[in-house]
């Protein structure tokens, strides 16, 4: 069996309209959530041996705070992941080397929320800013992912630990 951790970006700033989407940092409650989620992320889960994350900023800063917790795992950068569909999330998956376990992908929405519905079939209300989902894939290789073949096994989100500020 196969784990997946799908886990969206810590929330970033619109501060400065002279940036791209792309190059967006995070925001105050992106940088005070980050950490907290990252160690539950390595209190609750197996460590993964690879996370795969979008080029975006706000995503590579997610990635690195989360690897900062994750002995032993390496993270690459795919450029496909930013805005893309469950499709390319599903095929880049597809695509990885069976000799990892446990994978997490950083990115965006709503590509992980659908990825997280077609693989489980478990209806989130909401996917947001540092969420994670962790999803059992009754799949002994990466090829052999398919819809329905999840079992969404942990959710957590910064509203079930801090007040929540909007």
């Amino acid at each position: 069996m196969k784990q997946l951790t799908l886990i969206r970006h810590a929330k970033s700033s619109w501060g400065d309209p002279s940036l791209s989407d792309f190059d967006r940092p995070l925001n105050q409650r992106g940088t005070r959530d980050l950490p907290g989620m990252a160690h539950r992320v390595s209190q609750h889960l197996p460590a993964a041996e690879l996370i795969l994350s979008s080029r975006a900023q706000r995503a590579q800063i997610t990635a690195e705070e989360v690897a900062g917790y994750q002995p032993g795992s390496t993270i690459t950068f795919v450029p496909e992941m930013y805005e893309s569909c469950y499709e390319t999330l599903l095929n880049i998956l597809q695509s990885q080397s069976d000799t990892h376990q446990h994978l997490i992908l950083v990115g965006h929405n709503p590509g992980l929320k659908a990825l997280g519905y077609y693989l489980t079939h478990e209806q989130l209300e909401k996917f947001p800013t540092s969420a994670v989902q962790h999803i059992h894939l009754s799949v002994r290789s990466w090829s052999e992912i398919a819809e329905c073949c999840g079992t969404l096994s942990w959710f957590d989100c910064p509203k079930k630990h801090l007040p929540y500020c909007k």
